[in-house]
């Protein structure tokens, strides 16, 4: 028989079973793990009854043997500790992510109405035009299997090149686009090949925590400046002179929802050109836009030459397709399709291809019209209800466009804002808090008042008046 006694199949277990391996799982049988071994069953049979009898395993007559529960439990509990606390050896890049706070969690369902933004409700997403979508791509039948082009499929890429002319006022060449899982990939490839440990960067403040923890992850040193009514303070760059990098949201400001004015717009791009740095235009949710006419991107302008716009399918088809874009200088092409193919070869072929035919047979740009609308909808069904429960204690700001606005309360100080967001839990809300997307909590520029980002495009109207309503009264309790 093999080479496998039961007193050696008995030391492996108890070492895998010390290890974790196991956990709360059951072990093979022994009729499998004698056919793995290449050994007898009653030699297996054994060495699982030497382990019973140490206290190793607990067997049942017709059940798979499993470990003690009292040894995996206090196994499990150990190997989390030692996972908590000690790390191993990491890289910088790896300290400065273990630097960073952890990701937020989201609420326990069911919540009476959970204002998270970013969320898009399940009805809203076109299911039959994009199975239409992925049956059409199925069929090409490529003759064979093969790794793709790293920049993006040159059907989605062509594809897009058209719809963000006709949606955006954006011209530039296929081979310009290159296509990312996700807008964060996208900003992640531009810091690995912008910026340099110890490099400097502008944000916006506030701004997109995830885009400013990205930055760090790199090594940048972040400089934030603040937002005003048009968009980013750009006469505060001027004693800027030495960042290689600016990340930028001008179509909607996230969160404050600030459209950056033209003046300031081509100053940005002044500024970019006179420092040499490249400026990430982030357009999260451009297509959004109700009672503005839109302001040409940064991409579009005279002059763009330093400026890589980012474009995301995460707000109007689904955050869960991991699928978004960059348009890069032309002088950048080769570099990034690089970067992506070390990366992870190419974004999913299958679902680009799928994309491309949404795109083109029409289907996606009729899907943005249809949930704009309903956007709209929502977003009256917010306002008007803040206005008629909460009225003149709350101001509303980046009303419009998105899919957010900012909730300003005028008579609750910033100190008691996380336990406003406390007591709404309890109440069945989720709501969030504006503090942790500023530089420091004691930014001078942020108002000392509460603030929240109320996100709608996952409510129903109903949803949408039921937890203004609980908020509201949240609120006259506190001033009680």
């Amino acid at each position: 028989m093999g080479q496998f006694s039961a007193r050696k199949i008995c030391d492996m277990l108890k070492s895998q079973i010390m290890g974790g391996v196991y956990a709360t799982a059951p072990l093979a049988s022994t009729r499998a793990l004698a056919a793995e071994l290449g050994v007898s069953r009653a030699t297996v049979t054994a060495a699982y009854e030497q382990l019973a009898a140490e206290g190793f395993l607990e067997t049942r007559q017709g059940a798979k043997a499993r470990v003690a529960p009292t040894l995996a439990t206090s196994r499990s509990r150990a190997e989390r500790r030692r996972r908590r606390t000690s790390p191993g050896v990491l890289s910088r890049y790896g300290h400065r992510i273990a630097e960073l706070p952890a990701p937020a969690q989201p609420l326990p369902d069911p919540l009476a109405a959970d204002f998270r933004y970013g969320d898009l409700p399940t009805a809203d997403f076109p299911v039959l035009a994009w199975k239409r979508a992925l049956n059409a791509a199925m069929l090409r039948r490529p003759p064979r299997l093969r790794y793709g082009d790293p920049g993006g499929s040159s059907m989605l890429r062509t594809a897009l090149q058209g719809y963000l002319w006709r949606a955006r006022n954006l011209r530039c060449e296929a081979d310009q686009i290159i296509v990312v899982n996700g807008s964060q990939q996208g900003l992640d490839l531009c810091t690995r090949l912008l910026l340099d440990p110890g490099d400097r960067a502008v944000v916006e403040d506030p701004c997109y925590a995830v885009a400013r923890e990205a930055l760090i992850a790199a090594g940048a040193t972040v400089v934030p400046v603040d937002v005003g009514a048009d968009g980013l303070r750009t006469d505060r760059l001027a004693a800027i002179n030495d960042a290689r990098l600016a990340y930028v949201t001008p179509s909607h400001q996230f969160p404050l929802g600030s459209v950056m004015s033209m003046g300031r717009r081509l100053a940005l791009l002044a500024w970019a050109h006179r420092t040499g740095a490249y400026v990430i235009e982030d357009d999260y949710d451009g297509e959004y836009r109700y009672d503005i006419n839109p302001i040409q991107p940064l991409q579009a302008l005279a002059d763009a030459d330093n400026v890589i716009y980012l474009g995301t399918l995460s707000k109007t088809l689904s955050p869960t397709i991991r699928l978004g874009y960059l348009i890069v200088p032309a002088g950048l092409c080769a570099l990034f399709t690089k970067t992506k193919r070390l990366v992870d070869r190419h974004s999913p072929t299958l679902e680009q291809e799928a994309l491309a035919h949404l795109i083109m047979s029409g289907a996606y740009e009729r899907h943005v019209r249809r949930v704009r609308r309903r956007n709209a909808a929502r977003r009256a069904a917010l306002l008007e209800a803040l206005s008629s429960r909460l009225g003149d204690r709350v101001t509303v700001a980046g009303a419009d466009a998105g899919l957010h606005v900012v909730v300003w309360f005028n008579d609750i100080r910033r100190r008691m804002e996380q336990d406003l967001i406390t007591r709404a839990q309890a109440a069945g809300l989720g709501l969030y808090p504006i503090t942790p997307l500023y530089s420091t909590p004691a930014a001078t520029h942020r108002p000392d008042r509460a603030g929240l980002i109320v996100g709608y495009a996952s409510l129903n109207e109903r949803q949408i008046a039921l937890g203004v309503s609980r908020l509201a009264s949240l609120v006259e309790r506190e001033q009680t």
